[in-house]
């Protein structure tokens, strides 16, 4: 095997098994592993151009006579949140951010627990074990990162900054050109507070103090109720046969 060989990566196919958004279709992704003998560039380039990233593989769609699932990804120095955002930013302005390090706790556990059991007991993540969620967030050869967020209490002056009840986490990686959320978990009975609205607004406004001018959101999946909400982010991009383009907004 050349060193060129080595560097290049090898894709593989899944086996067709039941759409999770689409009822009635099939899905099959396409996927490669990342590995550290995998220039850094290269797997920059592939989460730039349309695949996600889940621990160590990195993967899309490949589904015959389907193209419902398009990339998305938001400009984020021309985004200016309306009305009902501004309003979701005023109702967790006693809620601090705080990015750290890829290493999982018992307290992200906890509530990742709580999230799923929930909001997804019936979907595939309904099974993660402690171990399991570790290496969701450990596992990885790209510059990947959680933003925890807090909310204050009425005795915040008596108290550090990280033992503030934890409401919700957001685990990222840091592309050349943006940030790419992977997953995000919240407190679910805070419902007032529109945590996955939240996260997103505070993640683009971090974008653009970085100088990142994209923030990834993966896939938006045209007919599927549970990805519509991708769309309310304005100006945003999709990816297409030509390339990334801009689309008009509530496409």
């Amino acid at each position: 095997m050349t060193e060129q060989q080595k560097h290049f990566p090898e894709f593989y196919v899944t086996t067709s098994q039941p759409c999770p958004y689409l009822p009635g279709r099939l899905e099959r992704k396409l996927f490669t592993h990342l590995t550290n003998d995998k220039p850094l560039a290269l797997i920059d380039n592939l989460l730039k151009g349309g695949f996600r990233r889940s621990q160590n593989i990195a993967y899309m769609p490949y589904c015959e006579g389907c193209h419902a699932c398009v990339s998305v990804r938001i400009v984020v120095d021309e985004f200016a949140p309306g009305r009902s955002m501004r309003r979701t930013l005023e109702r967790n302005r006693d809620l601090v951010s705080r990015r750290v390090s890829a290493i999982p706790t018992s307290e992200q556990f906890s509530l990742f627990r709580n999230y799923i059991d929930a909001r997804h007991s019936d979907g595939g993540m309904a099974d993660m074990t402690v171990l399991d969620y570790a290496m969701m967030v450990e596992d990885s050869v790209v510059r990947t990162f959680l933003t925890e967020y807090r909310a204050k209490p009425d005795y915040a002056l008596d108290t550090r900054e990280e033992t503030w009840p934890l409401t919700a986490v957001a685990l990222c990686d840091r592309l050349s050109d943006g940030i790419s959320m992977v997953y995000s978990f919240y407190e679910p009975f805070e419902e007032a507070r529109s945590l996955g609205t939240y996260m997103i607004l505070e993640h683009i406004d971090y974008a653009r103090r970085l100088g990142l001018p994209y923030l990834y959101l993966g896939y938006w999946i045209e007919g599927s109720r549970k990805m519509s909400y991708k769309t309310r982010y304005q100006p945003q991009e999709h990816l297409g046969s030509s390339g990334w383009v801009r689309v008009p907004g509530g496409r």
